[in-house]
């Protein structure tokens, strides 16, 4: 009985073993599976928050690496020399939660380049670039705490409708500096925008520009609807003139019908040339 009971717990210990070794078995080829996905120009690596933390740092990449896994969760692209992000840039990256875009030589954003990370994305850095102004269809609905600290702004209307559509770092707020203005006479050049943009509206000159335009573009419907009218009465007056002296010379016609028939009516026997 004792050395059946010592066989069945043996059995069971190597059963346990056995378990054990092909979940650690199972859990290395995973991970060397992350590892094989990892692009040539990046380093890959288990994070704390599950999922990926890709890291591309100082590879000298001009482009976002295609074929990034799918499970990456921090991404960061920083110390490299990409030029601009292309629309759908990180479409295929649904647990996307951090992205450091630093350090680069952004100048552009394209439309949608943040595409389908509205729902996963907390923390985007895009500072240190070449930013001089936002098309805000680049972000789309992104809430992501945004750094957007040492780039050359060029502060005007368009920044200052795609500003509040951020979530901005407040620890960089201070760093977003307008290195040129439009128009320069706010004078606005080496302020922080977070302070210019509460005293100075920069689209006050664009809306005047658009009101003189608006303006114009009226007076010119007005123009060509005014010659239209000119020219229909002026077209109709003279067929109206036509028209006039036609029926004018209708009734010295029936007059003259009308003495023929009465004279016949009473000297029947005379004969009048038509």
């Amino acid at each position: 009985m004792f050395s059946f009971l010592w066989e069945g717990h043996a059995l069971a210990s190597c059963l346990s073993l056995t378990f054990m070794l092909l979940l650690h078995i199972l859990d290395v080829c995973m991970s060397e599976s992350h590892h094989a996905e990892c692009p040539e120009s990046c380093f890959c690596s288990e994070s704390v928050d599950s999922g990926l933390m890709v890291r591309c740092r100082d590879m000298n990449l001009i482009a976002v690496p295609h074929g990034l896994p799918n499970n990456t969760r921090h991404l960061y692209l920083d110390n490299n020399l990409l030029f601009t992000i292309p629309s759908d840039s990180f479409i295929g990256l649904p647990l996307l939660f951090r992205l450091d875009l630093s350090h680069n030589r952004l100048v552009h954003l394209e439309p949608g380049a943040f595409r389908g990370q509205a729902d996963s994305l907390s923390s985007l850095d895009l500072s240190f670039n070449l930013l001089e102004t936002l098309d805000p269809e680049a972000f789309g609905d992104l809430r992501a705490q945004t750094n957007l600290s040492h780039n050359p702004w060029l502060c005007d209307c368009r920044l200052q409708l795609a500003m509040p559509q951020l979530l901005l770092d407040p620890s960089s707020l201070a760093e977003v500096v307008c290195n040129t203005s439009e128009p320069e006479e706010l004078g606005a050049q080496g302020m922080p925008f977070i302070l210019v943009a509460t005293d100075l509206d920069f689209c006050a000159a664009l809306r005047r520009t658009t009101d003189f335009a608006m303006l114009i573009t009226m007076f010119g419907w007005f123009t060509m609807v005014i010659s239209y009218l000119v020219y229909y009465v002026r077209h109709n007056q003279e067929d109206a003139i036509r028209h006039l002296e036609y029926l004018k010379s209708l009734p010295n016609r029936q007059d003259r019908s009308g003495e023929k028939i009465l004279s016949f009516i009473t000297h029947p026997h005379v004969v009048t040339n038509p």
